[in-house]
């Protein structure tokens, strides 16, 4: 698996979002948070949160109008993560405040998903 099979933050997503069976993505009606990668150039990335809480955080400034919603964890496992793979979009893990966290492929969420079954 990847560099972030140690990362505490990716691991408290994976744990959280195992535990609360869903995961918290941002939207404004049917537009939903992506922004550039800080690490890969030419790469989109869709943060998501294992609580809504810490989404929430985020919900100011430029992104004021965005609101947490939830997403099912077979939901986003069985669609999301796929669709997400074959457009080439990182996920963004349990960012922080100032926007810093793991940005990792999705099948390398849905492998350490699996593994935590």
């Amino acid at each position: 698996m990847s560099e972030y099979i140690n990362d505490p933050v990716f691991q408290e997503f994976i744990a959280e979002a195992r535990t609360q069976g869903q995961v918290w993505v941002l939207a404004h009606g049917e537009d939903l948070l992506v922004v550039e990668s800080v690490d890969f150039e030419d790469t989109d990335v869709m943060p998501f949160w294992s609580n809504e809480a810490a989404a929430k955080l985020h919900c100011s400034e430029e992104w004021s109008e965005y609101k947490p919603e939830p997403i099912a964890l077979d939901v986003f496992c069985e669609g999301w993560l796929k669709e997400m793979y074959e457009d080439g979009v990182l996920i963004g893990t349990n960012w922080d405040e100032s926007l810093n966290g793991p940005e990792v492929e999705p099948r390398e969420v849905l492998e350490a998903l699996a593994q935590t079954q």
